[in-house]
């Protein structure tokens, strides 16, 4: 297989990286620019850290209870229990967010390996 075939049409990678990740990182250099001086602990930035974390939090009730696409084809119970083990990963590891959703998703594909 070339190097064309692994890629495919360039033409759509460069449109993808356009449209996706150069309007983020306006935003987020923005971000840092304003946001440098602000105190961590001050309560504007505790509102926002819990606005995001409400919303990561809905995103990831709605697709386990309606899953799109693939991941409906995964039963309930492998996906609420994946859910519950990224939890638990999540409090056992002083709240690191990377090792709940790692466990999370270790979880659901062996799971679904498992099933078949």
């Amino acid at each position: 297989m070339s190097f064309a075939q692994a890629i495919g049409d360039w033409h759509a990678l460069a449109v993808l990286f356009i449209a996706g990740v150069v309007p983020n990182q306006i935003w987020r250099m923005l971000g840092l620019w304003f946001g440098g001086g602000i105190d961590e602990g001050s309560e504007l930035l505790v509102w926002v850290r819990a606005v995001a974390t409400a919303i990561l939090a809905g995103v990831i009730a709605q697709i386990v209870v309606q899953p799109p696409g693939a991941l409906a084809s995964v039963p309930d119970v492998l996906r609420y229990g994946a859910v519950g083990a990224g939890l638990v990963a999540f409090l056992l590891t002083r709240r690191s967010i990377f090792a709940g959703v790692v466990t999370g998703e270790v979880f659901m594909l062996a799971g679904k390996w498992w099933l078949g």
